[in-house]
């Protein structure tokens, strides 16, 4: 490896839970470094789905040690539930598996409501939050009012600061939005409960990380959300709080970049987006409802149908130049096949003249017409592929052309949602 970062190449729901569990089997350690749970990865392993949101893919696998970064927002009741969830399912949750981050940020109940009330606020022009809490609690941080887990495990620190939040979102959840106030002690107690059930697996994470990059051990950064959801590089407004493009690893998980040797951008073989913002490739017909529903292309945190459409390699090219792609890791190639022509796109027109980069601007994006190059598709026995040569030609023809575009070379490829059903080519 021995230190790797796995990142969506898009705008999310890329696979990234699929590909981070397959190489998860030969990492040390398995670090969440950004997000909250807001985002949601699902992993399939025989006849059982898991549908992980906090902790990493890691976890299923037994001999592996997941932290739970610093940049990564919490919710300690969902994060509770994930881990009593795994735990009826079988999955060993301890903390000697499970570390969490003493500098991690907490999500609390005032977090939520000034989610909903503040997205309420802004009408037609909303962004399309989950309404979890993980903008206000971002806001918080940098604006820097926030209580940290660390914070959690002293109650007296806990106690002080919670009430003067409480006091002041309270004024503006009332006074602003005319909403319900937080009852203090009431918030207090069950957070204090909480404590109680996590305070054991609470550490500097940072120290247990460089320890483990420098003896040796394999490591493998997982992030959440896509390139596109970027603070900085995605389609802003519609972006999510964090940075979910590789140099969000050195932040969110407190090590240097010089010990991250490289890094995979996880791509759907089609694009797909949730939410609001200009969507080049869109398909706004019964293509895009076939690729939907072959793709069973629903929210695993919301259910929020997505939109769909062609693959946008002007949208790789950018992710890989972003994160310095070492390489690509192409999924749901299985839900094109039966398509006769499959087609992506490889340039903008705007403003009478062909691009072949990703404007800043919304309102350039929204002007901007796909240019497409067509492909002959590929029928169901993609499924049924477990090499490189297995796949049909025209499915190889379609892959070649994205490495040729993107300058990035594919390592893998994923033909089902099965760990059995991923080719690796690298």
């Amino acid at each position: 490896m021995p230190t790797k970062v796995v990142i969506g190449a898009q705008w999310g729901d890329e696979g990234k839970g699929k590909i981070t569990d397959f190489l998860a089997e030969k990492a040390d350690v398995v670090v969440r470094y950004q997000g909250g749970n807001n985002a949601g990865h699902t992993v399939e392993v025989g006849d059982k789905t898991y549908k992980l949101h906090l902790i990493p893919s890691g976890i299923l696998y037994d001999d592996a040690l997941c932290l739970i970064g610093n940049g990564v927002v919490i919710d300690p009741e969902a994060l509770i539930e994930e881990m009593d969830c795994l735990k009826n399912e079988g999955v060993k949750i301890s903390p000697k598996k499970l570390l969490i981050s003493d500098r991690a940020h907490l999500i609390m109940p005032y977090h939520k409501v000034m989610d909903s009330v503040c997205e309420k606020s802004r009408g037609k022009g909303n962004i399309g939050t989950t309404g979890k809490g993980i903008g206000p609690c971002y806001t918080d941080k940098h604006e820097r009012s926030g209580i940290r887990v660390c914070d959690l495990m002293h109650e007296d620190v806990f106690r002080e600061k919670l009430k003067q939040n409480i006091e002041i979102k309270n004024k503006i959840i009332k006074e602003i939005y005319g909403g319900q106030e937080l009852n203090f002690e009431e918030v207090y107690e069950k957070y204090m409960g909480y404590r109680d059930k996590i305070k054991d697996y609470v550490a500097d994470t940072t120290v247990v990380l460089y320890d483990e990059i420098k003896s040796g051990k394999k490591v493998l950064f997982e992030g959440a959300q896509g390139t596109l959801l970027d603070i900085d590089f995605g389609t802003y407004p519609y972006v999510t709080s964090s940075h979910p493009i590789a140099g969000g690893v050195c932040t969110g998980a407190g090590i240097g970049p010089t010990m991250i040797d490289g890094a995979v951008g996880v791509c759907k073989a089609y694009t797909t987006r949730v939410g609001k913002g200009p969507f080049p490739t869109e398909l706004l017909d019964e293509m895009g409802d076939t690729i939907r529903e072959k793709g069973f292309e629903y929210g695993t945190t919301t259910g929020r149908a997505r939109r769909c459409g062609w693959l946008d390699l002007i949208i790789l090219k950018f992710a890989a130049r972003i994160s310095g792609l070492t390489e690509l890791a192409i999924t749901k190639l299985d839900t094109l096949a039966g398509i006769d022509k499959v087609k992506v796109c490889t340039g903008y027109e705007f403003e009478g003249k062909v691009i072949d980069y990703f404007p800043a601007s919304l309102e350039d994006l929204a002007l901007c017409k796909p240019v497409y190059e067509e492909f002959d598709g590929w029928d169901d026995s993609v499924q049924n592929a477990r090499t490189y040569n297995e796949l049909p030609e025209t499915a190889k023809s379609y892959l070649r052309r994205i490495e040729e575009f993107t300058g990035v070379k594919i390592s893998i490829v994923s033909v089902g949602p099965g760990r059995d059903q991923t080719i690796v080519i690298k």
